[in-house]
């Protein structure tokens, strides 16, 4: 036996201050008599008593030292050590998507923590208990936890993830410490199947489940101004038959809906057709969201959002040009939604502000605009060093020299040249000499010097230069490229705060920092919400749950929201679906580890009798003595 704290045996000191007191304590008590009659008959019963009456107080203080002996071993926390009657535990528990399963009233993950609460519960005192949960990351939760309350608490407040499980970091995990501990049990809790389960004993909570999804939903508008949304519906274990409701903005009626049978394992397709009446329009959405209408054991995976990213987009340019008509009616043309306005150079003046985009052709003011993205075409000059780029002259020649595509594999230059024809040559026989002292990403040259590039300006607004007369010099506006190349550079111009806007859960989405941005808040499905950093022209964010994502942008002091959905991965769909082995190598040993006991709750019940005694003695005595 042990203490564990030793310090509560100096209560032990007070023994012989009760034995102090009991022996100076005077034995004689005051008492008025009416006359010495009385007092002499009383004598005659007393002297019958007298015999108890003298052991009540040493059975008093007899009591009161075995009081104070008990309090004192009590605050020591005397610990018994049980040799060879505790064990290592070391739990890994699936916190993945398909633990969501909701089975019997309750989820999967539920069950597995329930599992692992009675085989704490039962281990025996001194054993030690190791938490490993799989999920957004590997995280071991406790290690090597002794105090069994400790353990159950730090087990309540973990809770289950939406991602697709990966179970390598928890072998990993495990093997280490197995490594460390040959001795140690090990328990692996999940819905999914293993096989070769060395040293490790799999529990699986999953059981049959009822579970349809909708995978591959997407809309497009029709013809006659109607909405068609597509997609798949999967029965994933046996066939059913569903229907499949459409929605818009939050309205709680179904707008549209269609039966779908299914046949177990494979995916059904079906189209939703949403139209007008004869004397109606379909009302400006921002949103559908397309749900399966019966439920089932797996809800994450019966609903998708979608959602109209350019319902309300609008795009402000001022074309600065004496020949605009090339540039509004094919250059920009391809962007349809741009709202353009056009002045000549000469009525252009610095209080001309408030446009995203600025186009000049021909012509390059005294000052950049701070407010938006700039396009100079045939520049004659740069504009002092905010533009990043300088006029050193122009190249002139009597035939026609080609225009070639960057062969750069950078993944800006691969986007920005995204569906563009190498075979579709173009030939210039002029074009501006430009150098360059800030980042540009070039993006077609002309014996070998820059001819059309892009990038940002001092005022961290986008910048794209055409070191070229589109129409008299070149035949570079007639081209299959130059189309392709205005519509990915105006993408460039007008990005999106997130490109794209359904996902699954596990996915990185990139979030554009636009010019001007000084604060970037992603809320989570959750409620959650977390703030990014906006010093870069990107940042990839990890999506964790299932469910709308909304991302609100401040640029230039205005908020841009735009709302991404995040869906339930494939994989975590499939009930019981079969993972890689759990396999932890080496040779366990047998050798368990020492128990304890520490319960002083029947010494604090032995203790509570002990002061009940006492203090009945005492009011025994005071009665005697009345």
């Amino acid at each position: 036996m042990s203490f564990l704290y030793p310090l509560g045996l100096l209560g032990l000191l007070a023994i012989p201050v009760l034995i102090f007191i009991y022996i100076i304590k005077s034995k004689y008590t005051e008492q008025t008599i009416t006359s010495t009659y009385l007092w002499t008959l009383s004598e005659k019963f007393l002297k019958r008593k007298n015999p108890i009456n003298k052991i009540t107080g040493i059975i008093s203080l007899i009591l009161q030292i075995l009081a104070v002996i008990f309090i004192s071993i009590a605050l020591a926390h005397p610990v018994f050590v049980l040799k060879g009657r505790a064990n290592d535990y070391c739990f890994v528990l699936d916190g993945s998507g398909s633990m969501n399963t909701v089975q019997e009233g309750s989820t999967r993950f539920e069950a597995g923590k329930e599992r692992i609460r009675g085989i704490i519960n039962s281990a025996a005192d001194g054993s030690t208990f190791t938490l490993i949960t799989t999920g957004n990351v590997t995280d071991t939760v406790m290690k090597q936890t002794e105090d069994k309350k400790t353990a159950l608490r730090q087990l309540d407040a973990v809770e289950p993830s939406f991602v697709a499980s990966d179970f390598a970091g928890a072998v990993s995990e495990a093997q280490k410490y197995f490594s460390e501990n040959p001795a140690c049990k090990f328990y692996v809790i999940t819905d999914k199947t293993f096989g070769a389960e060395k040293n490790v004993e799999v529990i699986n909570v999953g059981s049959q489940a009822n579970n349809c999804a909708l995978e591959d939903v997407d809309y497009a508008f029709t013809v006659g101004g109607g909405v068609l949304v597509s997609g798949k519906a999967f029965a994933y274990d046996g066939d059913a038959s569903v229907t499949v409701e459409l929605f818009y903005d939050g309205n709680g009626r179904a707008v549209a809906s269609t039966d779908v049978t299914l046949t177990k394992g494979e995916g059904a397709g079906f189209t939703i057709e949403w139209t007008a009446g004869e004397d109606e329009s379909l009302p400006q959405f921002s949103s559908l969201k397309v749900a399966i209408k019966q439920g089932d054991s797996l809800r994450l995976d019966n609903e998708v959002i979608l959602y109209n990213t350019h319902s309300d987009a609008s795009y402000s340019t001022l074309i600065v040009s004496e020949t605009p008509f090339f540039i509004q009616t094919s250059l920009l043309a391809a962007f349809g939604n741009l709202k353009r306005e056009v002045v000549s150079p000469k009525d252009y003046n610095d209080e001309m502000r408030g446009y995203g985009l600025y186009v000049f052709q021909n012509f390059t003011p005294e000052k950049m605009p701070e407010d938006g993205a700039v396009w100079f075409i045939n520049p004659n000059t740069g504009v002092d060093g905010t533009s990043g780029f300088s006029v050193r002259g122009v190249e002139q020649f009597k035939n026609a020299v080609e225009l070639k595509l960057s062969t750069s594999t950078s993944s800006k230059v691969t986007d920005l040249l995204k569906h563009t024809d190498k075979s579709d040559t173009t030939g210039v026989t002029q074009y501006i000499k430009c150098g360059q002292f800030r980042n540009f990403t070039t993006l077609m040259t002309c014996n070998n010097d820059p001819v059309v590039f892009a990038g940002t300006n001092a005022y961290g607004n986008r910048e794209v230069v055409f070191a070229i007369d589109l129409v008299e010099t070149s035949d570079f506006a007639m081209s299959y490229n130059a189309r392709i190349l205005t519509y990915n550079l105006i993408r460039y111009t007008f990005p999106e705060i997130v490109e794209g806007s359904s996902f699954y859960c596990g996915d990185s989405v990139e979030i554009n920092v636009l010019a001007n941005c000084t604060a970037i808040k992603v809320e989570l499905p959750s409620g959650k919400a977390e703030y990014l950093d906006t010093s870069t022209a990107s940042v990839k964010y990890k999506l964790t749950e299932v469910g709308e994502y909304t991302v609100t942008a401040t640029v230039g002091g205005i908020l841009q929201s735009v709302k991404v959905y995040s869906q339930l991965p494939v994989a975590e769909r499939i009930s019981g679906a079969t993972e890689a082995s759990f396999v932890l190598n080496g040779e366990p040993s047998t050798v368990k580890r020492d128990g304890k006991y520490e319960d002083l709750l029947y010494a604090f019940i032995i203790l509570a009798v002990i002061v009940a005694a006492d203090w009945m003695v005492y009011c025994y005595e005071q009665y005697q003595l009345r």
